[in-house]
């Protein structure tokens, strides 16, 4: 059997300063996902910077999951999550002064 996979682009070019929320993504029929945060610009003034994965029922109403992604100095970084219903979202807060421009992917494997 062919396990099905898809990467969604959740968020593409976008820059982010303060408060870091990506746009939610409904994925109820993956049983795997990996977050993937590619640094375009800012990558080492938001080094050690704490990305929660957050889940939702419904979209609307979020909580942590309890994994995060720690972004480093390197152009790319990522999280393994599983057991997460049906939407996934990253939420942060950069350091005071800083940005990030990035393309943050979610690829899901049934």
């Amino acid at each position: 059997m062919v396990r099905e996979c898809y990467t969604a682009i959740i968020e593409r070019g976008r820059t982010f300063t303060g408060k870091l929320t990506t746009e939610p993504y409904e994925c109820g029929w993956a049983s795997e996902a990996i977050f993937f945060v590619r640094k375009l610009e800012g990558k080492d003034s938001v080094a050690r910077t704490r990305l929660r994965v957050q889940i939702s029922p419904d979209g609307m109403h979020w909580c942590d999951e309890g994994t995060y992604l720690v972004l480093t100095e390197e152009e790319i970084d990522f999280c393994r999550v599983t057991h997460f219903g049906n939407w996934l979202r990253l939420c942060g807060t950069l350091p005071s002064g800083t940005s990030l421009k990035a393309v943050i992917a979610l690829v899901l494997k049934e």
